[in-house]
């Protein structure tokens, strides 16, 4: 049983990858430029993310220090 379910997600992450490599058409590059991208776009994705985590909280305080929801 816990073999079937894997093999259901399995191909449900197949499928979406290749939804993915449709919808950004990467399915025309090959397989290093394919590689190069996903890797620039996991760099600007992670550093988006930490940029969010660092900053984001300075931002919201400024902001309810502005409106005067906090003291």
């Amino acid at each position: 049983m816990a073999g079937m379910a894997l093999a259901r997600a399995w191909k449900q992450m197949s499928w979406f990858y290749y939804q993915y490599l449709l919808v950004t058409a990467l399915y025309m590059l090959e397989p290093w430029e394919r590689t190069v991208f996903n890797s620039m776009l996991v760099s600007v994705m992670g550093m988006a993310l930490y940029t969010g985590y660092v900053f984001m909280p300075q931002h919201i305080m400024a902001i309810l220090h502005y409106f005067e929801i906090v003291q």
